[in-house]
């Protein structure tokens, strides 16, 4: 065909690979063999991670069974769009039992099996096995029909395998670019805490104090700072029975982040209600603290902006700052550090959930410098921390722009633009000849009764 690369030829997946070939035939029941449970393969890199060692007598009956250079593929739902596909290498004994839920595709001995996974695996096959898909929602499933009849052009071997090459190299650095950003939330973090760290040990603005003669900083409580410190409504006086469709706003464990309050999830109690629950009313400046500690501090600052009351629910502390005082953000900022929170661990109870009681809450102490090093520890924060984001926004968008970079390459591949063509390749239409041939050449196996293992 004219618009085909020289030397390629179109076939469909069955011409060149038999899908789900069925069991290995006789092995020894005590034979050491490879078991693959769908966890086993990674939907990152499609490959075959964490398979354990297991007797066949104990998984010859009820798993899929595949070999050495085999296709394997996640038929069902989210599994296949997550790319659970893999080629089966360095299996025990060179075979395997797996998850039923695996298409097994094997491909002929003039078919890299390596070119198959790619082509299986690239985002636009993915897209098109999804709208194959039959069945209920949550247990749809790839048909193996549409694997058989799938179309696709086929590069001479010999291509195969260059663009097998090309491909690992281009991949094998993008994917340590990807390593690399992936790094960076957990780096964005940990910079953050360096920064809060420096600036509440004062190094922050040390220049600018001492330029100023600002006097030392003073030892205060949560307490001390305070207007108010309250808890939620406990037990009866706020059950889930009188939760609402609207009206007073109800702020939740789930609604108090790391330094940010989370509207998503909205919880609402009748004006009614909130007749008797007045004294939890919240106000613009409060700052919430999760009772519960494990692995950050969860404090935010109640949100001026929401368009309704809003009360807080028992374990959502309250913390009404005296503005005079100290800047609420200030106190956000100093509660959300690393310092508060080793602090605060050491004084938590609860065997399964670690919480922090308002008592410890009102008692904790740290060093409070005036009103102006307030505001400019906040301000210098505060340009620390968008700095910051937008270098990971930056990282975010590489990490995009890489993921769509592989799948072009892998577009040029399989329309044979990504290497050059060889006209001393054997052709492909040779190949699928040699393959029609074998097969035609090869007894098909008689299908009785399964006789026990």
């Amino acid at each position: 065909m004219s618009h085909l690369p020289i030397g390629w030829a179109e076939t469909c997946i069955d011409d060149i690979a038999e899908v789900n070939p069925g069991r290995l035939g006789h092995i020894a029941t005590d034979a050491q063999i490879s078991f693959v449970p769908m966890p086993a393969v990674s939907d990152i890199d499609g490959e075959i991670v964490s398979p354990t060692i297991r007797p066949y007598g104990e998984v010859s009956k009820g798993y899929t069974q595949f070999r050495d250079g085999d296709v394997i593929f996640a038929k069902i739902t989210p599994c296949m769009e997550n790319g659970k596909i893999a080629v089966a290498r360095a299996l025990e004994g060179g075979m395997a039992c797996g998850s039923t839920e695996f298409h097994v595709v094997r491909p002929s001995s003039d078919i890299s099996p390596d070119y198959l996974w790619r082509y299986l695996r690239q985002k636009s096959f993915r897209n098109d096995a999804e709208a194959s898909m039959t069945g209920a929602v949550g247990q749809r499933r790839v048909p193996a029909n549409f694997l058989k009849e799938h179309r696709l052009n086929l590069p001479p071997l010999p291509e195969q395998q260059r663009i097998v090459a090309t491909i690992d190299s281009l991949t094998g650095k993008s994917k340590r670019a990807r390593d690399h950003l992936d790094h960076i939330p957990r780096l964005v973090e940990k910079y953050k805490q360096a920064i809060l760290a420096a600036a509440f040990r004062g190094d922050l603005t040390r220049e600018w104090r001492e330029t100023r003669g600002e006097g030392p900083w003073r030892d205060v409580s949560v307490s001390d700072l305070s207007l108010s410190l309250f808890d939620g409504p406990f037990g009866s006086n706020l059950k889930s029975s009188d939760y609402t469709e609207q009206g007073i706003r109800v702020v939740r464990l789930e609604n108090i982040g790391h330094l940010g309050f989370i509207r998503e999830k909205q919880t609402f109690v009748s004006e009614e209600k909130y007749a008797g629950l007045t004294r939890h009313t919240l106000q613009s400046n409060d700052i919430l603290v999760s009772s519960f500690v494990a692995d950050e501090m969860r404090v935010c600052l109640f949100p001026h902006d929401l368009d309704t009351l809003a009360i807080n629910k028992a374990d959502c502390f309250c913390i009404r700052p005296d503005i005079s005082a100290v800047i609420p953000k200030f106190v956000e900022l100093r509660l959300a550090s690393s310092e508060t929170y080793k602090a605060l661990e050491e004084a938590v109870h609860g065997a399964t959930r670690p919480r922090i009681s308002l008592t410890q809450l009102r008692s904790f102490r740290f060093d409070l410098p005036s009103m102006e090093e307030q505001t400019e520890i906040v301000h210098r924060i505060e340009s620390a921390f968008a700095w910051i984001d937008r270098l990971a926004a930056d990282s975010t968008s590489a990490r995009k722009l890489i993921d769509h970079l592989d799948q072009s390459v892998l577009a040029k591949a399989f329309k044979g633009e990504l290497v050059q063509q060889d006209p001393a390749d054997e052709p492909a239409s040779a190949l699928l000849d040699r393959i029609r041939a074998e097969r035609a050449a090869t007894p098909k196996a008689k299908r009785g009764r399964k006789k026990a293992d």
